[in-house]
Formats: C-alpha cells, structure tokens, sequence
C-alpha cells in the first residue's frame, strides 16, 4: 500500500500498520522467550522494512505486553502491582520485600533494571499516583495470538490494520497535528497521553480506534523508549498514531491542503 501522507511529508523511515492476527507471519523478526526488550526496537526494525511479530511469550517486557494489548501484566512484575507502583515513582529500596525481591532476581536481571527497581524511575510522583495511572490506562486483552508490525508497503489486500505509525521529525510532526484537524469541526482530535512508547502507538490508540471519530496519539515523549531507539532512529523523532479509520480520512484530505502550499513544501527543504 501506498501513502499519499507519507509522500507529501517526505518520510525517512516507513510507516507501520499494526495488526491482530492468529497467523504468524513468515520470516517475521520476533523476541527470544524469555528475553528482555523494548518494544520500540521492534519498531524501529519495522520502519526500517522489517515485518515482526510478538506473542503472549515474547513481547519484550511487562510494560510492553500492556501496550501491545496482552492484558494487564503489572500484575505479574516483581512484587506485583505494588512493586510496579513503587518501581516507577519512588522506588523498591525502603521496602523490606523490595530488597529481598531485588536480591531474588539479580541473577537473571539487568543492572539498570534493578538499580531502577530499588531507586524507582521516578516518572511519577509516588506509588498512590501510579496506582492511579494503571487505573487508568486503557487495558485491552486482545483474543488474537499476535501483534504485528509490517511496513505499510508491504500490506496486502488481507490484510485489516488496526493502527498506523508514522516515525515523524518534528516538521512532520506538525503537519500531522494541522492534518489531524483539517476537516474536523473540533480543534482537539490528537492526545498526547503519559504513557509508555509502545502504550502510545498500542492501547491508546487501539481505545481511539473503537471511537466513531477517533483521534491520533502522538507518542515517543517517554525518556526511556527515547533513551532505546536513538541510536536506531535518532534523536529528532516522535510517532504518531492513527487508527486506520482516521488514516483513510487523512489520506482523502492530503489532495488541496496546505501540504500542497509553499509554506509546507519550505520546510522540506
């Protein structure tokens, strides 16, 4: 499939459609069992022509496998929900059980992990407002097998997307926020959620997608999955997320706008 957005806006990288699927797609880059990774890599393979895939057993990490709509695995991170609660704000070291839980899985987990752990990532403020935070998150169990990324050219006819990605600098960025609202009657149709990087481009917009005007998510405004894929992507970019029935509704709007004008088209060069 072809893009008249991802024309108009002279992408660097392809643009990702994620889709549900209980068939696996061949010669798809996937997670070892077991492992640790960041969805976002995944991402960046994507947008570099890759398709990949996760399942219930290989989807990176627990904040991962929220985003990617396997449910809510908070409940499974050491200590559970109260381990989560304080690994994000303010972290697991005071606690009597955190120490013992660090000490439990120092074998098997990254350094960086169990220093953040037991100092917390401070993301926010305290454990009661993390509670909140999970509280609020659009959880969704999927009863598809797999999530896939594939790069919108390489889409057949079969193929339904749920979401489609794009991996913008900040130009681009802007002009999809202008593109986002050209022909709707409301100035406020994309959300910038606090979220995770792969909770951005996933469940946020996966809860968009099941709106009667949905609206897209800008996303990658999360130290760490920024902190994951500068080196594959760089420095300058961020996602932008549409539910593909928005996408549809973008692409019929590109013809006539402002992505056609001298304004635009200087900044591209």
């Amino acid at each position: 499939m072809k893009s008249k957005i991802a024309k108009a806006l002279e992408l660097k990288y392809e643009t990702v459609a994620i889709l549900w699927s209980d068939k696996k797609p061949e010669n798809a880059d996937q997670f070892v069992e077991g492992r640790w990774g960041c969805v976002m890599w995944l991402l960046a393979r994507a947008a570099k022509g890759k398709t990949v895939v996760f399942d219930r057993k290989t989807f990176g990490c627990g904040g991962g496998g929220v985003g990617l709509g396997f449910g809510n695995l908070y409940l499974d991170f050491p200590g559970g929900l109260e381990g989560f609660s304080c690994f994000l704000s303010t972290g697991n070291e005071r606690s009597g059980s955190g120490k013992k839980i660090a000490e439990q899985i120092e074998k098997f987990a990254r350094k960086e992990f169990i220093e953040n752990f037991l100092k917390g990532e401070r993301y926010i403020k305290s454990p009661d407002l993390v509670k909140k935070f999970v509280e609020q998150l659009p959880i969704k169990d999927i009863s598809q097998k797999y999530v896939i990324f594939k790069p919108l050219s390489k889409l057949n006819k079969k193929d339904k997307p749920v979401v489609i990605v794009f991996i913008v600098n900040p130009h681009q960025l802007s002009a999809l926020i202008i593109l986002a609202n050209y022909a709707r009657e409301t100035l406020d149709n994309v959300i910038v959620p606090m979220a995770a990087g792969c909770q951005q481009i996933g469940i946020f917009a996966y809860k968009e997608a099941e709106s009667e005007n949905p609206k897209a998510v800008m996303g990658l405004t999360d130290l760490s999955a920024r902190k994951n894929i500068r080196r594959q992507l760089g420095e300058d970019v961020f996602t932008f997320a549409m539910p593909y029935k928005m996408f549809k509704e973008s692409e019929a709007n590109v013809e006539g706008s402002f992505l056609e004008r001298e304004t635009w088209k200087s900044l591209l060069s």
